[in-house]
């Protein structure tokens, strides 16, 4: 009777669907069908592996060298074509940067976050777009939902069971959300002090901040940079960006950040949604023209008609306002004079939203001393 003989396959999950499908031609070309009960082989699922462990002496009696030798080789050559086919369709690092350096370095002229630290942190998180989060829900960053989340969600095991993670409608949106992420909240606010150059006072900044619990996260980073040279795309920062990284200041009202991303206008940032602060002379239609925005989307994102006056106003949103306050923000006192339209502008959130969690009849205006909910619904 043969001596079981250990046979070790690593195969990725695609492959492992290839091999269960070839069972029926495994059984037409040799008489055998896994995982049948004629099956000479004894498989075992382990992670993303399959191991063929052992033939079983018992029912080897009845079965030729020739078609055990036949079989193995079968499945072998059937596994390794599926290894293959699916590193074909694996994105390498290199696609990855040429897909996504020019939004890192305009992003970068944005924002100041240096483009070496956005790729890097993309290749990483997402393995160089290959991970289920970020093929499956466009996910590159590993942010998870957090509070104040409020778009779709999906359900991944990372440090937990069952984590929540941000989902987005493209990779795009994955990009955009991970400059708002750290320039919307305060932890991060000393990155922004040093130089777009310094890739790794970034890295050990991240991971000193809490952006990953891997303790090698930092090293992990600055290997990626200087083993793909990501560092050349720091270089093509504008001075207007360069300029923002000494000059940054903590908003103290809104929990916002300021930078300044254009060179027409120093844009801030007041609970993650852009806005202006008004000069002389600004109107609807010389502000939609410098951002490049339709007429109506001024007004429309400020709850203002459109043929407002601007001069008795200090700032103006450029994007749409947020649902909620930032979450260090979950209540306003009303001062005397203060109006809805007043305190919507002051935490970045939409009017009439600011009606509905207050159960305000919209035009309504509060009193003074009021305790008006800016996160959650006022309940009866």
């Amino acid at each position: 009777m043969p001596d079981k003989t250990k046979y070790s396959l690593s195969l990725t999950d695609k492959a492992k669907g290839i091999f269960l499908k070839a069972a029926p031609s495994v059984k037409k070309l040799t008489g055998l069908y896994p995982p049948n009960i004629y099956i000479c082989l004894q498989m075992l699922f382990t992670g993303t592996e399959i191991r063929i462990i052992a033939f079983e002496p018992y029912k080897l009696i009845r079965m030729t060298k020739i078609k055990i030798a036949t079989s193995l080789l079968l499945l072998i050559h059937l596994a390794f074509l599926a290894d293959s086919i699916h590193a074909q369709n694996r994105i390498t690092r290199q696609q990855y940067i040429d897909t996504y350096k020019d939004w890192a370095i305009s992003s970068m002229n944005v924002t100041g976050i240096p483009a070496s630290i956005t790729l890097a942190q993309g290749i990483l998180e997402s393995a160089s777009g290959n991970s289920t989060l970020a093929k499956r829900d466009n996910n590159h960053f590993g942010i998870k939902c957090h509070s104040d989340w409020t778009g779709k969600r999906v359900y991944h095991h990372d440090d937990a069971r069952n984590e929540c993670f941000r989902k987005y409608n493209s990779a795009l949106e994955s990009f955009q959300d991970h400059s708002e992420f750290l320039t919307t909240r305060s932890r991060y606010a000393a990155l922004f002090e040093l130089a777009t150059t310094d890739y790794k006072g970034w890295a050990h900044g991240l991971r000193k901040a809490g952006y990953a619990t891997n303790p090698q996260y930092a090293q992990l980073l600055i290997r990626i940079i200087e083993e793909e040279e990501l560092y050349q795309y720091d270089q093509n920062i504008s001075p207007r960006a360069r300029k923002s990284n000494r000059e940054l200041e903590r908003r103290k009202d809104a929990g916002g950040l300021v930078i300044n991303p254009y060179e027409t206008r120093p844009v801030k940032y007041n609970n993650g949604v852009k806005y202006v602060e008004l000069q002389e002379g600004d109107t609807f239609e010389s502000l939609a023209r410098m951002f490049n925005l339709k007429a109506w989307e001024l007004p429309h994102y400020n709850d203002l008609p459109p043929n407002t006056r601007l001069d008795k106003y200090r700032l103006l949103y450029v994007e749409s306002k947020r649902r909620n306050a930032h979450p260090d923000h979950p209540h306003h006192t009303v001062r005397s004079g203060e109006s809805m339209h007043e305190i919507s502008q002051i935490y970045g959130i939409r009017l009439n939203r600011l009606y509905y969690l207050n159960r305000m009849e919209e035009g309504t205006e509060p009193q003074n001393g009021d305790r008006l909910n800016l996160r959650k619904r006022v309940k009866y």
